[in-house]
């Protein structure tokens, strides 16, 4: 059976990337990609109230462009600001934000230190001010997990409405995945997850130095972690297991590197191939591959779901998901297609719901991914990377 789902979410227009809000919004020029989104959801009602960078002629040059375009009504007011606390400054009671998009590197965020605490600076010169978090929520070191879970009780006590980018979650695929499982009232038996990213794309040195970007599986896999742990609930940490290949071993050799890795001291290139299995606390059995091996532009990433009677297996949920179903009642699988499914703007859109407290539709606005559930993710994949480094064997 092969079903088209049909979606009035309006497709994003390329381009875009970091920024913020529901009428008015405070962001970093790194988050344009939702821009996009909120414009779509907003309209003429979207206006950037400043955008805050370190390099400001870099956020100058972004909010010019973006005033030669269309979009123009919500950016001609727009200020750019070095730092939050310049924007404070010199900020005008009518320019407090009402929502606030965090696209800063994820190195520079999500801990309790002084100039890395960007979520804590918000929450005390901004109450009550909504935040959008793109994910992960840090790339710090792994003694540093439990200031992020330390940021998430912060905004937890301060009821503070905080959205993570774990935008898969807002699938129509992902989301029929889950109605069924409640619908038909399913316990997870096994979730199985595989990211192959196309290397000969990836330009940018620091995404190769582990150093800098805590390697593939925190910085990129985060979000297959995320899915499974959707699904398969919380992650008993002690049994993350896993083992890696290596750049230095033989199977690890790559021959469309787009760029010279001998500048990476050898301690810090990346794995090749990392792959992680767990038990869920329900009992239930996990496992994760991330490989970086595919050439060209196009990346291949699936994830299956298992439970009595039923497997659910999502197929290219970045580009074009297709989702195939089994049920007991037949060997055959269905095919479900969603052609005008847009995650980004699901996930803008209902959080701009929950800040305007619009109760048209109650289920619709509702943030399927919080801080403190992100926080889960983040420790997840930095004890697959623990136990990948734990297991490999030294270079010669």
């Amino acid at each position: 059976m092969d079903v088209a789902h049909h979606s009035q979410a309006p497709k994003k227009v390329p381009g875009t990337t970091p920024s913020v809000s529901s009428s008015e919004c405070l962001s970093h020029p790194q988050s344009l990609l939702h821009l996009s989104p909120l414009r779509s959801k907003l309209g003429p009602r979207l206006k950037v109230v400043a955008l805050i960078d370190p390099a400001i002629e870099r956020a100058t040059s972004v909010l010019q462009k973006k005033c030669e375009t269309f979009v123009r009504s919500a950016y001609e007011n727009t200020r750019v600001f070095r730092t939050l606390e310049d924007f404070v400054k010199n900020m005008q009671p009518r320019d407090r934000p009402r929502a606030v998009i965090v696209g800063s590197p994820p190195m520079f965020r999500g801990t309790t230190q002084p100039g890395r605490d960007i979520e804590l600076q918000i929450m005390k010169h901004f109450p009550g001010v909504a935040m959008f978090i793109e994910k992960p929520i840090a790339t710090g070191p792994e003694q540093e997990i439990q200031e992020a879970f330390k940021v998430a009780k912060a905004i937890d006590d301060s009821a503070t409405t905080c959205s993570i980018g774990y935008m898969l979650r807002y699938l129509k695929a992902v989301q029929m995945i889950k109605r069924i499982i409640e619908d038909e009232n399913l316990s997870v038996m096994s979730t199985i997850a595989r990211y192959a990213c196309a290397y000969e794309a990836i330009v940018k040195p620091d995404w190769w130095d582990k150093s800098k970007s805590a390697g593939p599986v925190v910085e990129q896999g985060t979000h297959f972690c995320d899915l499974s742990r959707y699904f398969g609930g919380e992650v008993d940490i002690s049994t993350v297991v896993a083992h890696s290949l290596e750049w230095h071993e033989n199977a690890g050799l790559l021959t469309k590197i787009a760029f010279d890795e001998s500048r990476i001291p050898p301690e810090n290139r990346i794995p090749r191939v990392t792959s992680a299995t767990w038990k869920y606390e329900s009992g239930a059995v996990g496992s994760f591959t991330h490989v970086v091996a595919l050439q060209g532009h196009n990346y291949s990433c699936e994830l299956e779901v298992y439970a009595d009677g039923y497997q659910f297996k999502l197929v290219d949920p970045y580009v074009q998901p297709v989702l195939y179903i089994r049920r007991p009642t037949s060997d055959l699988e269905e095919t479900h297609r969603f052609p005008d499914d847009d995650p980004f703007f699901s996930e803008i859109s209902n959080l701009i719901d929950v800040i305007e407290d619009i109760e048209e539709d109650p289920d619709g606005a509702t943030i399927l991914s919080s801080f403190d559930d992100a926080c889960k993710t983040y420790e997840l994949t930095w004890a697959i990377r623990k136990a990948s480094e734990q297991s490999k064997k030294p270079s010669a």
